[in-house]
């Protein structure tokens, strides 16, 4: 070995050393990173007042599992952009997070109309995406998951419980976009099949404020029970409206009160003999929604009302978490596999809810909601653990067969 053959080697030895230092800081660095959740909803427009509490949510169940170390040690971010009710803007923002900010996972829209808008993007990108909200159903899709009630959970309770109570003649008015047509055909097929009829059926665009007309078709109508599938703050007159024009009849919903909350924000008697199917309101009472109630309150104590889509967003989060623990990855196909593999649940505001493998949709405890006179609420009877059965009994099963489809009951899956 000549002279220069132990400073060369100790060079070398030197730059392996640094060279394993700096892979090992690269590699801290990297597990210290945050995990990226990007939120897509409405803080202003036309459904900010639903979609408020949600934001709410997020931030609730996130700073709770933080505080708690996070998940495979890493903390959640949150990544939000004010959507504005806009579908136009929640297309450019969902391109943003997946391209520029590149989240680990998407949570957000509250129209169906916002969903589709950026469905496609989702599944384009195969970016894992929750929608956390009560809608029409049917999305049977590998890249979604979703935690809000459908209609096996609202309408296969409701409909058949007021025909029971108040007779069988039915007028549905509804939102003039996929959500109050596809829920407007499951209301019609249920009312047949339980020997009804159905009297009248308005489709009303989401610009329209003034319900003379609709309600002079109603009192025509003379129903026994009117179905109201309105969305948004210009339909929402109808219901003082309907109540100046004394038209007195029993109603039923999937979207109001849960939601919108109209109940405490218009003047009595306007939802007088409302009744709703939730999967979640403030007013129920119990040692899992007192203690959510409390911590929500806690931390926003301005917030308006606890609703529905707020426990949806946060139990959304948590089933996240649970889904990246089962995989011991943030890997989008990874997490994606794990939540759909079975056996993946939180225990929420309204009790314990898990995803259908089949569907991507979660169990839940179906509460049905009557406003009375006074605008206070009772709540006559809970349907416990209802699954969201109907996707998976007319062919979805993203378990076995990828899907990226929306099914309705007259457009089922080819077997």
């Amino acid at each position: 070995m000549n002279s220069a053959s132990p400073i060369r080697f100790a060079r070398s030895l030197l730059a392996g050393t640094l060279a394993g230092a700096s892979l090992l800081i690269s590699t801290h660095a990297l597990a210290a990173e945050p995990i990226k959740l990007g939120i897509l909803e409405d803080q202003s427009g036309n459904f900010a007042i639903a979609v408020i509490p949600k934001i709410y949510a997020y931030q609730l169940a996130v700073d709770e599992i933080n505080a708690k170390g996070g998940v495979l040690g890493r903390q959640l971010k949150i990544i939000h952009y004010d959507t504005q009710s806009d579908n136009t803007r929640f297309q450019e923002f969902a391109r943003r997070q997946i391209q520029q900010d590149k989240v680990d996972v998407i949570f957000g829209a509250f129209s169906s109309a916002s969903r589709e808008a950026i469905r496609p993007i989702m599944d384009r990108a195969k970016q894992l995406y929750f929608y956390n909200n009560q809608y029409e159903g049917g999305v049977c899709d590998s890249n979604v998951f979703v935690t809000g009630a459908v209609p096996e959970q609202q309408f296969s309770t409701l409909i058949p419980w007021m025909m029971e109570k108040y007779g069988k003649k039915v007028y549905t008015i509804a939102a003039d976009y996929n959500f109050g047509q596809i829920s407007a055909e499951w209301v019609r097929n249920i009312v047949k099949e339980q020997g009804g009829t159905m009297v009248g059926e308005e489709f009303i665009p989401l610009s329209v404020s003034q319900f003379s007309q609709t309600i002079q078709n109603i009192q025509k109508a003379k129903p026994d029970v009117l179905v109201t599938l309105l969305v948004g703050a210009n339909q929402a007159s109808f219901y003082e409206q309907q109540a100046s024009a004394n038209l007195n009849f029993p109603m039923a919903s999937s979207v109001n009160v849960g939601q919108a909350y109209e109940h405490k924000r218009f003047k009595a008697p306007a939802l007088k003999d409302m009744y709703v199917t939730a999967n979640y309101v403030e007013e129920v009472v119990s040692p899992a929604s007192d203690d959510f109630k409390k911590r929500f309150r806690a931390k926003f104590p301005k917030v308006e009302y606890i609703n529905q889509e707020a426990a949806n967003a946060y139990d959304a989060i948590y089933l996240y978490k649970a889904g990246v623990e089962k995989a011991g990855s943030i890997d989008q196909a990874k997490v994606k596999a794990a939540l759909g593999s079975g056996g993946i649940c939180t225990d929420g505001p309204s009790g314990k809810v898990c995803i259908d493998p089949k569907s991507h949709h979660t169990s839940h405890r179906i509460y049905l909601i009557h406003v009375k006179a006074d605008h206070s609420v009772d709540i006559p009877k809970v349907w416990d653990d209802i699954q969201p059965y109907w996707l998976g009994t007319v062919g979805c099963d993203l378990s076995k067969k990828a899907d990226q489809s929306q099914y309705t009951p007259s457009n089922l899956p080819k077997k």
